[in-house]
């Protein structure tokens, strides 16, 4: 479903996809699968790059409401019975600390029209239709495009005829999308539980805690809808969310997760670098020259005095 108010932004999505192919086509051959690949790849990247001050907003915005956490359990239980003056003190705490409970889900709306675009236009693509001022000749070389034996636009569900048409082999074919797909169930499940699991360690008692338990093995369901997507379509969706993981450990092991003691203290620990240090270990600090030693002072004595030079003495 194409959405009319949206086609600059298909053109602009269109335009770039253009620009990115015809780079590597400078010494990939234009209709070559790793071509394409790579040009599904970078697309994805620089869309992840100019939304990523949003994800920070939103990041920050989690945050902040995860170290209000503790305040706010303790007013529920303190006005429990009376939710109109719950609701009018959780509201007074969050504008006291400058927090803002939509600030997490603006982010993920205004990111909707990129991504809703990214899709039209792969789409598109995929199903050989040269629009948004794509030539025909840039489909047609991304409809021959293979991806380990795969067409970039052969869907899980289509006959054997219409792979054959696409000059694959459809066991082949099948094989390779039901990989892309079980690759993009594992990530999604890696992502929502790296999420659900700093949620839950930072609030045990959440009454939500059980319904977010049940979405994070719900969630890669979700992507066994994405067999009835072209290759392309779904080699996009791997890519992001491989970039969402390592995107969302990278702030996690920067950011740790505040620490509420019992007495209702709120500390940082101090940050890591998550699997990057367990891989290569933390790095060394660099060597400080050695401290020159310092001179050594050397007492002089005074010279004693003959005893007739002596102040006050006589000869005898």
């Amino acid at each position: 479903m194409e959405l009319p108010f949206l086609n600059w932004l298909y053109t602009a999505v269109a335009w770039v996809i253009t620009q990115i192919h015809a780079g590597y086509s400078t010494f990939i051959p234009s209709s070559s699968g790793l071509n394409w690949a790579l040009t599904i790849i970078t697309l994805t990247v620089l869309m992840r790059l100019l939304i990523f001050p949003l994800f920070m907003k939103q990041m920050r915005s989690s945050r902040k409401m995860q170290e209000l956490a503790p305040k706010v359990q303790e007013l529920r239980k303190k006005y429990k019975n009376d939710k109109q003056r719950m609701n009018q003190e959780v509201m007074r705490l969050y504008q006291e600390a400058g927090a803002n409970p939509l600030g997490g889900c603006l982010p993920i709306v205004a990111q909707f029209p990129i991504f809703i675009s990214m899709f039209t236009v792969l789409r598109a693509i995929a199903e050989d239709r040269a629009v948004f001022g794509m030539t025909k000749e840039l489909v047609n070389s991304a409809r021959a495009a293979h991806v380990i034996g795969a067409p970039l636009a052969a869907k899980f569900f289509d006959s054997a005829e219409v792979i054959r048409s696409l000059g694959a082999q459809p066991v082949m074919t099948k094989i390779v999308l039901a990989c892309f797909v079980a690759v993009s169930s594992c990530t999604t499940f890696l992502t929502v539980r790296q999420s659900v699991k700093r949620s839950m360690a930072q609030m045990p008692d959440n009454p939500m805690a059980q319904q977010q338990k049940i979405l994070m093995y719900i969630s890669p369901l979700f992507a066994v809808f994405s067999l009835n997507f072209q290759l392309g379509l779904i080699l996009y969706w791997v890519t992001t969310n491989l970039w969402t993981l390592g995107q969302q450990h990278w702030f996690y092991s920067r950011h740790p997760m505040p620490v509420v003691d019992e007495k209702g203290n709120v500390t940082t620990p101090e940050p890591t670098n998550g699997i990057f240090t367990k891989l290569v270990g933390k790095p060394k600090a660099p060597a400080q020259p050695e401290p020159e030693p310092a001179p050594k002072i050397v007492r002089q004595q005074p010279t004693r005095q003959p005893r007739s030079k002596r102040t006050g003495s006589k000869k005898s």
